[in-house]
């Protein structure tokens, strides 16, 4: 049982976490509809598993990134996203520690998740609104984003979708919201789970769940990951974004219907 519940949520956690339909929200569905009960550290294996294929995708940009910090080159093409992604990271950590104890409450509750899935619903939509002018990434443009990303760890709300879609809204050409939002992902997710990991080493134990269970589900998320990864780019590119809207649309719609008839 625990290894057919490894591979459905290694299969869930690369699906949802970076098409924008939030995979934080969905695995706290299908915890509650599946009567599931997560242990810290096979959630956290499934996050490594999906940091790891963005980290592989973006590996020249991360590493030009990396080399152009150590040189303290603000110029060069990948220079020049240092001091954006760092003001950006800030801005959702800040968001982060500010509401961490409001989000903790709600990430269990079906109705703020719902909620939360028509909202970023309507923002996805939102985004074909946006008119592209400009591959530049500006101070203020990162603090917004930054903020976007932050408001987006409350459960049904999607960080990718999220920060790509207030990309797109403020003028930023598609191939750049792409990158910089997926880039932006990376410090904050390594940082989350490692505050996680810090603020509960004491409740790590497995629960049922084996090494063997972590591994796959882990494995499972990566190159299912890798695929989201690149069928976001794809979906980006031909404009057809918002058309994740609908199904977020029609989930929160699900769930909503579901909490009222007391489920």
């Amino acid at each position: 049982m625990y290894l057919l519940e490894s591979i459905l949520l290694g299969i869930l956690q690369g699906i949802a976490e970076w098409l924008p339909i939030s995979s934080t929200g969905h695995l706290r569905l299908a915890e509650h509809f599946l009567g599931l009960n997560l242990p810290l550290l096979f959630d956290l294996s499934l996050h490594i598993g999906t940091l790891i294929p963005v980290l592989f995708f973006f590996r020249r940009d991360v590493k030009d990134i990396i080399s152009a910090l150590a040189r303290l080159d603000f110029k060069s093409e990948n220079g020049q996203l240092i001091v954006p992604l760092a003001i950006g990271t800030v801005a959702t950590g800040i968001i982060g520690l500010v509401f961490v104890d409001v989000v903790e409450s709600l990430s269990h509750n079906i109705l703020s998740i719902a909620i939360a899935l028509l909202i970023g619903g309507t923002l996805l939509y939102a985004s074909k609104a946006g008119r592209e002018k400009t591959d530049r990434v500006s101070i203020w443009n990162a603090l917004i984003f930054g903020l976007a990303q932050g408001a987006a760890i409350l459960p049904g709300l999607t960080r990718s979708g999220t920060t790509i879609a207030v990309a797109l809204l403020v003028g930023t050409k598609r191939e750049k919201a792409f990158k910089f939002s997926f880039l932006l992902s990376i410090p904050t997710i390594i940082a989350a789970q490692g505050l996680t990991l810090y603020k509960q080493r004491d409740t790590l134990a497995l629960t049922g769940f084996g090494a063997t269970e972590v591994i796959i589900g882990a494995t499972i998320a990566m190159i299912i990951g890798y695929l989201a990864v690149r069928l976001v780019r794809k979906i980006i590119m031909e404009k057809k974004f918002h058309w994740f809207a609908l199904y977020c649309w029609l989930l929160g719609a699900a769930v909503v219907l579901l909490y009222l008839r007391g489920f």
